[in-house]
């Protein structure tokens, strides 16, 4: 039987040898209904609410899904981007592609573009879209010379370039989430990413503790598994429209949902997780279960996230960044005495 499913899906992505196609019908079946209705609603709240101003009922509506035609512009709107903009100028952007930057930084960039995305059929090496790519970045960089670029950056702009298709609103977002959102996540130390993988694992060990200790026994290290998940902020490890739904609540809510959507993939898969008897069955086990199908039904998943992971306020993850950052810092100070 021939799928009326195409080989693509509606970013440009092509689908796995293995996509479950019958899944995929039974869940889009279901979600159609579910974003129609969610557009009209969103049509409402963008006339009661034009500047999108902060609400428990905008959180509500944020959390439950933003329209593809719609989320350019309320990223936009959620996310501080305007402010930065009254800030910094309109114009940074194309002052930007004019200031030079480092020539090691540059090649690197050139060298991830054609990286990007591989199979998408909106970035193959003719496409428009790679010399976007490159000035997106090129232009971050020469506003963040402390930073320039990380890998991982390519598939972040990547993204928000196929659902803005413009490149200076890619800029300000980008400079949103790498400035505003996740400090130090793409510094040259990335000390960010170091700490908030620690703060990761305590969560775990607070929330799971039996999968905290299951991790410990097989020696697996939290960083060898969600290393990709908070670099890519979840780009080429959750389906498409997951990571885009995660990326909602980000832009409107900041780092922690990154936290949430990582516990609800270990909670959800506890038992799969517990059963692997050695580290490479547990690395191949959580390679597997973010395509599995309560990935792919984003809606549920979300919903889960919010419902099921308990509570998981900012203060929280502060506290324990602050601890964390507070030992690192400790034992490095212990380290340099010793070498002195």
């Amino acid at each position: 039987m021939t799928s009326k499913f195409s080989k693509y899906d509606e970013y440009g992505f092509v689908r796995a040898d293995d996509f479950d196609y019958v899944e995929y019908e039974q869940f889009m079946s279901v979600y159609l209904t579910v974003l129609s209705k969610r557009s009209m609603r969103w049509a409402r709240i963008m006339t009661s609410n034009p500047q999108l101003k902060k609400t428990a009922r905008l959180k509500q509506f944020v959390r439950k899904g933003i329209p593809l035609s719609l989320r350019a512009q309320v990223w936009t709107s959620i996310s501080g981007v305007q402010k930065m903009k009254d800030k910094d100028g309109p114009n940074l952007y194309k002052q930007m592609l004019n200031k030079p930057i480092n020539e090691d930084i540059k090649n690197i960039i050139s060298v991830d573009v054609p990286r990007t995305y591989p199979d998408n059929i909106y970035f193959y090496p003719t496409s428009e879209n790679h010399a976007a790519l490159f000035r997106i970045l090129y232009a971050f960089a020469a506003q963040n010379p402390n930073i320039g670029y990380c890998q991982g950056l390519n598939y972040i702009v990547g993204l928000l370039l196929l659902i803005t298709k413009n490149e200076e609103t890619c800029f300000w977002l980008l400079r949103v989430l790498v400035e505003n959102k996740l400090p130090d996540y793409y510094s040259k130390t990335m000390d960010g990413v170091i700490v908030d993988i620690e703060v990761f694992s305590r969560l775990v060990k607070k929330k799971f503790p039996d999968v905290s200790q299951h991790m410990t026994n097989l020696d697996m290290p939290w960083a060898l598994v969600i290393t990709k998940w908070f670099i890519c902020l979840f780009a080429e490890v959750l389906p498409i429209e997951t990571t885009l739904r995660v990326w909602d609540c980000l832009f409107y809510e900041g780092s922690k949902v990154i936290f949430r959507a990582g516990l609800m993939l270990v909670k959800h898969y506890r038992n799969e997780l517990l059963a692997c008897e050695d580290i490479a069955s547990l690395a191949e086990c959580f390679k597997s279960i973010v395509q599995q199908p309560f990935s792919l039904n984003c809606h549920v998943f979300i919903k889960e996230m919010f419902k099921n992971i308990g509570s998981l306020p900012m203060a929280l993850i502060d506290d324990l960044r602050r601890q964390v950052s507070a030992e690192r810092n400790a034992d490095k100070s212990t380290y340099k005495n010793r070498k002195g």
